[in-house]
């Protein structure tokens, strides 16, 4: 029973390092300078820091404790929305990582080249949209994972005879 709870709890603090990691880097993509390359590339760094320090570790933290919970609870092993959530869960981590985290990092050192003109400035548009779009997506995943584990539908696995 406890043992629920403190996966329980370690999910739902996970998912507020998430959310709250993907809320900081949209805020920061709307509002970054303009007017600067210094002070772009220093938002870009600290955007790198937010994907890297909080985002990685929080879905990471979601995602090992929700599997940990399913082995714990009996009952999840044959409802179907926790295993729908798991297979979201798994593609999060994967798309934050491919598109997120990486994203961020490379779009940091971009623009820190521009600082010194060697920068590639259609490259560092690519990425910018390409992590503006993963944001949206994996927010929205995000979003549906929590509104699965509130609303609980009930399609779920057929035993094995």
């Amino acid at each position: 029973m406890h043992t629920r709870r403190a996966l329980k709890l370690l999910h739902e603090i996970g998912a507020i390092g998430v959310i709250g990691a993907f809320a900081s880097l949209l805020v920061l993509h709307m509002t970054a300078p303009t007017h600067s390359i210094a002070a772009y590339a220093a938002i870009r760094v600290g955007m790198a820091a937010i994907s890297k320090w909080l985002l990685v570790p929080s879905l990471l933290l979601v995602l090992v404790s929700g599997l940990l919970a399913i082995v714990a609870t009996k009952p999840y092993m044959n409802a179907g929305w926790v295993w729908v959530k798991a297979l979201l869960g798994i593609s999060m981590f994967e798309g934050t990582l491919l598109t997120i985290s990486a994203s961020a990092r490379r779009a940091a050192e971009l623009a820190e080249m521009a600082i010194t003109g060697t920068g590639d400035a259609v490259e560092l548009s690519r990425i910018i949209h390409t992590e503006w779009g993963g944001l949206w997506i994996l927010l929205a995943v995000s979003t549906a994972n929590i509104v699965l584990a509130v609303w609980r539908p009930r399609f779920s696995r057929r035993p094995t005879d």
